[in-house]
């Protein structure tokens, strides 16, 4: 009996905190990507000043209770401030969970987004290579690049969600099945070592292998974000 009175002050406390930290925003749209179990978010956050975001930002959101997934946002607005986020549901988790359960016109809830100090160079080619995790990444880093001509990118990802992507995304976007694959289509480009900048999204695994390739090649312009998978 102690234990759940002792619980339910931790809740309520948590709940306060909770309530003085957090900012609300709006769901405008949810739509899922067919079959692929990408799910996009469309959110209107009032709180957020978006001109700022000059790196590649993320939002720690609250998917559960006293449960934060940090996403980052792609295709933002500053005039609306408004947002994207793509998740991809097939992974089991609260975020995931989450995903599923939002409607339009729901409320959301986060802290003040944070960059992720990652952005493009601003006269050199830009390529970024990740995985499914570091989709919007690679979106929002396709977006601050300017001209968007100085950027490609490829992701390692099924075919269908990779065709989805591609078509409704970022014709930049190459799609590979492997590892292997995306070593293989690395070498094939002949990026110049001098004028080409990397940024390696994804698992830990994944970035260490192709950080390793890379700099057997002589690149040396190498900016990583490794997730733990």
């Amino acid at each position: 009996m102690e234990i759940s009175i002792l619980q339910q002050i931790k809740n309520k406390a948590g709940k306060l905190i909770e309530s003085q930290l957090l900012n609300s925003g709006e769901v405008l749209d949810v739509r899922t990507l067919d079959a692929s179990g990408l799910i996009e978010i469309e959110m209107h956050l009032p709180n957020v000043e978006m001109r700022n975001w000059n790196h590649v930002p993320y939002i720690k959101l609250r998917v559960d209770d006293f449960s934060f997934r940090d996403y980052t946002p792609f295709g933002w607005d500053a005039d609306t401030a408004t947002c994207s986020i793509l998740i991809d549901s097939d992974h089991e988790g609260p975020g995931s969970r989450w995903a599923k359960e939002l409607r339009k016109g729901d409320t959301v809830y986060h802290f003040r987004t944070e960059s992720t100090r990652q952005s493009p160079h601003p006269t050199d080619f830009v390529v970024g290579l990740g995985d499914a995790s570091g989709i919007g990444h690679l979106l929002a880093l396709q977006q601050l690049t300017v001209p968007v001509s100085r950027f490609e990118s490829a992701v390692i990802i099924d075919s269908l969600a990779g065709q989805l992507l591609h078509e409704n995304y970022s014709p930049a976007l190459n799609t590979m099945s492997t590892l292997e694959e995306m070593a293989g289509w690395i070498v094939k480009q002949g990026y110049c070592t001098a004028h080409t900048w990397f940024y390696l999204i994804g698992n830990n695994q994944m970035v260490t292998a192709l950080r390793r390739q890379l700099k057997s090649m002589g690149h040396a312009h190498i900016q990583v974000k490794g997730f733990w998978s």
